[in-house]
């Protein structure tokens, strides 16, 4: 294994308190990069509207982070693999401030896909960096309950995040809600300032792991279903805000709350995934994208009234909250002694996939209308289903040779 070992430092043995609060800065972190990215979900149309733009060329809003995270997972961490990763964090939630701050003076739409290209940065090197770091933080007893807790901030940032970031654009305008991104971004360095210990690299990641990781058919197994969900999901509810306006008819408090129900869902979804999963990973797998599919096909015949809209959305969170810890979880599993190799490989296919199902739901917006884009949404989706029937029964297969 190519790795090399540096000595730790106080982060061997902290305290209760400080290892909390760590956590809790990170997790913020987390928080406020996932809120940012999927921010613009919730603002696409007056975004669109103030640039002139095109609801399927406002999506380049979604598909501009995902590319430069997917670039940015592997070239930052193996870039700075011997730099402390308390400063990388650091640096990094500083840029996520400056690219919200650029967003809300931008002047023009070129200046607002630029800031999305910082966004991309930081989610590719926070993530990597910040995902395996609860066992760093804490004792060890108390790793796999943070672990948890760093996650929890996904789905919150659906289900605090994107709303609040909406209402707030709805009362305010759409450039407030990114001044209050950064000013939360600003909070968020301080904290991650006074409470994180220095953490010098622990196993300095090399390209030689992360191709031994691809070569593991556990790891091809994690790329190709998460590549397949999240296109199902991105594909479709990146344009979400837009269908709830113009198909479902529903006024800008109503789709507040109905995000805010869909987040909520998307939390209990990421406990229900994350407890099954363990136990049954190709099940839990299965039953995330059966809910996007069945959700996604449904929406364009009974996502016309608001009742069946929330409906189909409350079924859609449960299941799509379970997508990343899934995803993790068998990224992880194929490298148990490299967990930044594993969050590397991680972050760069989720969001190398974000940025494939924006770009691909946009065209189909474009060219077509916002219900036929739930169609290849579902279908997709309807694959994940199947793949995981497949590799299911494989495994059993050789299980009981």
């Amino acid at each position: 294994m190519s790795t090399t070992a540096t000595p730790r430092t106080d982060t061997t043995s902290p305290t209760p308190l400080r290892g909390r609060l760590a956590v809790l800065s990170v997790t913020l972190g987390i928080f406020v990069i996932v809120t940012t990215e999927i921010l613009p979900i919730g603002l696409l149309t007056p975004i669109g509207a103030d640039f002139a733009v095109a609801d399927g060329t406002a999506g380049l809003m979604m598909t501009m982070p995902g590319l430069l995270a997917a670039v940015a997972a592997p070239v930052v961490t193996l870039a700075t693999a011997r730099v402390d990763r308390r400063l990388m964090l650091c640096a990094l939630v500083l840029l996520l401030a400056v690219a919200n701050f650029l967003t809300a003076a931008a002047t023009a739409y070129w200046l607002v896909l630029v800031a999305r290209v910082l966004v991309g940065i930081t989610i590719g090197g926070f993530w990597s960096i910040g995902a395996g770091l609860a066992g760093r933080l804490v004792r060890p007893a108390s790793a796999a309950r943070a672990t948890a807790v760093i996650f929890a901030a996904v789905p919150l940032g659906s289900v605090l995040g994107v709303p609040a970031g909406t209402l707030i654009g709805d009362l305010a305008g759409w450039r407030t809600a990114f001044v209050t991104m950064g000013l939360l971004s600003t909070g968020v360095l301080a904290l991650l300032l006074l409470t994180l210990p220095a953490l010098p690299p622990d196993r300095v990641t090399r390209p030689a792991v992360l191709r031994a990781m691809l070569r593991g058919p556990a790891a091809r197994f994690a790329l190709l279903m998460t590549f397949l969900v999240v296109l199902a999901h991105f594909g479709t509810y990146t344009y979400v805000t837009p269908f709830l306006r113009e198909v479902t008819h529903a006024g800008p408090g109503m789709i507040t709350g109905f995000l805010l129900v869909y987040g909520a869902a998307g939390v209990a979804g990421n406990f229900l995934g994350g407890a099954l999963v363990t136990h049954r990973p190709h099940t839990a797998f299965g039953a995330a994208a059966a809910t996007i599919a069945a959700a996604t096909a449904l929406l364009p015949v009974l996502g016309r009234s608001e009742a069946g809209a929330l409906a189909l959305l409350v079924l859609w969170g449960l299941g799509y909250g379970a997508v990343p810890v899934c995803s993790q979880t068998w990224f992880a599993r194929s490298a148990p002694h490299t967990p930044e190799a594993a969050s590397v490989l991680f972050t760069a296919s989720f969001q190398a996939t974000i940025a494939a199902g924006a770009l691909a739901g946009g065209y189909v917006v474009d060219h077509a209308s916002l219900p036929a884009v739930m169609t290849p949404g579902a279908a997709t989706a309807g694959l994940v289903v199947l793949a995981a029937r497949i590799h299911f029964v494989r495994h059993r297969g050789r299980t009981a040779t």
